[in-house]
């Protein structure tokens, strides 16, 4: 195992505490607990109604089906993400497709969305990706939706907290999907959240996780839906992590300023935080045009390193029958590698890394 992790879920007594609790009430599948954190979640992020979900795979193929995306429909996204920003398109049975990426901030790119949306017909949504921490430029994408009357879709997956031009991403579009897997920012073990400022899409996104109930519950089942509900002891976590989230990305975002000062003059491209923006490194992701090489003397050094992702959307097998071309998401999937920069970072642990890496200049 490595010295330095590439992730390392920061979990407490109070957590287990929490658990215990839910454990002794009996109330395991759902409740109070459930409800209590999409309440506290849609707070944080400046939405009127959280729903919780399983995992954040499905918020974002409820939060599609709760806006009525199907069959026949488009959904515009980005193509250097995890798969399941484009799983989720095609479990709702619409299809994707994939418009480049900005070359700085890897999130999509507003004039390659707008090419897009003149070029295809029946466009439902447009699926932005906030990826790595750092938020899309919703302006642009928000008056774009606008202006081509479909529905914006945040994928909030790996930003819990981050910002754009001061407000915390979630509240931006139709409907936003957050993941509470261990990697992330804040964790519930497994699970998700739809955040949305929009009652109707809140409602069936409810009905659509718990077998298509109606909000009474019972044995009436208006449409369709699936068992995609959070547990209580999920929620009961996610409670005290939610409590937590600030600190662990103000320390995120600290050894990230440290990293980048300390890899100010060695041969890579360190992340970018445009000013209008607030970045809360899910992923430290730097550029080198040797990429895996690097990777491979870190990891001699004991320094675990990430390639999130090393195959674009569009190239994966499973989307074989999508011809988009991304020339920047191919060129950046070459390049890019997350090095560690989690809560227990440490100064000393900043230290060597960027010694390892400055190491690599020297030796290549």
């Amino acid at each position: 195992m490595s010295e330095i992790p590439i992730a390392d879920p920061a979990l407490g007594d109070r957590e287990i505490a929490e658990v215990v609790d839910v454990l002794e009430s009996g109330q395991l599948a759902d409740g109070p607990q459930v409800r209590k954190f999409e309440a506290e979640f849609a707070e944080f992020s400046g939405a009127d109604r959280g729903v919780a979900t399983a995992n954040g795979t499905t918020a974002l193929h409820a939060a599609l089906e709760a806006l009525g995306v199907g069959d026949g429909d488009v959904v515009v996204t980005s193509p250097f993400s995890f798969v399941a920003s484009a799983n989720a398109i095609r479990l709702a049975g619409a299809e994707p497709r994939f418009a480049d990426v900005d070359p700085e901030t890897f999130t999509l790119d507003p004039t390659a969305v707008e090419e897009t949306l003149r070029r295809e017909d029946d466009v439902a949504a447009i699926l932005a990706v906030h990826l790595y921490g750092l938020a899309a430029e919703m302006d642009r994408l928000g008056e774009l939706a606008d202006r081509h009357d479909v529905a914006l879709v945040e994928d909030a997956a790996q930003a819990h907290g981050a910002q754009f031009r001061g407000r915390k991403v979630g509240s931006f579009g139709d409907a936003a999907c957050f993941s509470f897997y261990p990697t992330k920012n804040m964790t519930t073990g497994e699970g998700g959240m739809i955040t949305t400022d929009r009652d109707d899409v809140a409602d069936r996104a409810e009905s659509y996780v718990n077998h298509g109930r109606p909000p009474e519950g019972g044995y009436d089942h208006v449409r369709v839906g699936h068992n995609f509900r959070l547990t209580s002891m999920a929620a009961a976590i996610g409670r005290v992590q939610l409590e937590r989230l600030p600190e662990y990305n103000d320390a995120r975002r600290a050894n990230a300023a440290a990293l980048n000062e300390a890899l100010a003059d060695a041969d890579v491209i360190t992340p970018t935080e445009p000013d209008d923006r607030r970045h809360v490194y899910h992923q430290y992701t730097i550029r080198a045009n040797d990429r895996d090489a690097l990777a491979a003397h870190l990891d001699d050094a004991g320094i675990a390193t990430g390639v999130y992702y090393p195959t674009p959307i569009h190239e994966q097998p499973a989307y074989d029958d999508v011809d988009d071309a991304a020339p920047v998401a191919e060129r950046t999937a070459e390049q890019a590698l997350s090095l560690p920069v989690h809560p227990n970072v440490s100064e000393r642990d900043v230290r060597t890394i960027a010694k390892a890496v400055r190491e690599y200049d020297s030796d290549s």
